[in-house]
């Protein structure tokens, strides 16, 4: 049964290759810089007085296919459809002089994909901020969170204008999910090499 697992897993590394469409990672325009740890990625910038980092995991960043096909039905000729990775994405703005960050915790809407040429509406939301004291990585639940579902639009605006005006838009959304979407194929591949090792090792 191993034997033919690994069989099975080195087709599979080679299919993938093939259809990868990054051999490195794409870059994200606008100076930021990326670090990456394991499944996690973060954005860096500088601008006057100011840091803004993003921050996502491309764990679960994949949204679920609406396709109930069964593999069987699908003709062998068939392309998969593309794998997406929309991941939630956190975004801090820390200012120089002050000991506090404000927090934006940022997600695509499933809905909203795929919605081109809808030129008003954003491909992101911003689910909730809130101020955390910099430095820290545990976020205090004592702190006040704002959640936007309640919230007074022209706020709202102004919130995702003072993103954009850090370099947070729909351009950087976008290529956030095409970062992602390459970071989660390179790590799912490493992750069958892994597998395919592990079945061999006796």
């Amino acid at each position: 049964g191993d034997k033919a697992f690994a069989q099975f897993l080195t087709d599979e590394i080679k299919e993938e290759r093939k259809i990868q469409k990054h051999k490195s990672l794409p870059k994200v325009s606008g100076g930021w810089e990326l670090e990456v740890h394991g499944t996690e990625a973060k954005l860096v910038r500088k601008i006057a007085g100011e840091k803004i980092t993003v921050t996502f995991n491309i764990n679960n960043s994949i949204p679920p296919s609406d396709e109930e096909e069964t593999q069987e039905e699908q003709k062998p000729d068939e392309q998969e459809p593309d794998l997406t990775s929309t991941p939630n994405f956190v975004v801090e703005v820390i200012k120089d002089d002050t000991k506090q960050t404000l927090v934006f915790d940022c997600h695509y809407p499933e809905d909203e994909i795929g919605h081109e040429g809808e030129e008003e509406s954003d491909i992101f939301t911003i689910r909730e901020v809130s101020f955390q004291p910099t430095g820290e990585s545990d976020w205090k639940d004592t702190n006040y969170t704002l959640n936007t579902d309640s919230l007074d639009w022209a706020l709202y605006d102004h919130l995702m204008d003072f993103l954009a005006d850090r370099g947070v838009d729909n351009t950087f959304a976008d290529e956030l999910i095409e970062l992602s979407t390459a970071l989660e194929h390179q790590e799912y591949i490493k992750f069958l090499e892994d597998l395919k090792s592990f079945v061999k090792c006796q």
